[in-house]
């Protein structure tokens, strides 16, 4: 999926903060959640995701996502990264 379709994808599901980011290479975030869900695809470089003990490696052309209140950490590879990122508040 190409990033102007992935934007479309996100807007249509209700993800109204939309944006395309790039990270320097930085160290590891500490555990922590978010008060909003997440939906990105990896456009450049790479990111670990840790939640529940366990480490997901993502890369150019994946999709990851993490739900609002998920305790997790980040990481990113030597290179930074790259993506379009969107965000979703609950509603209240």
């Amino acid at each position: 999926m190409n990033a102007a379709a992935f934007e479309a994808a996100l807007r249509a599901d209700g993800f109204a903060e939309v944006e395309t980011k790039t990270v320097k290479a930085l160290p590891p975030s500490k555990l922590h959640t978010h008060p909003f869900d997440v939906r990105a695809l990896v456009l450049d470089g790479e990111i670990t995701i840790t939640s529940e003990g366990a480490d997901r490696v993502y890369r150019a052309g994946d999709v990851f996502t993490i739900a609002a209140g998920c305790e997790h950490a980040e990481s990113y590879g030597a290179n930074g990264l790259s993506y379009v990122v969107g965000r979703r508040r609950k509603q209240a």
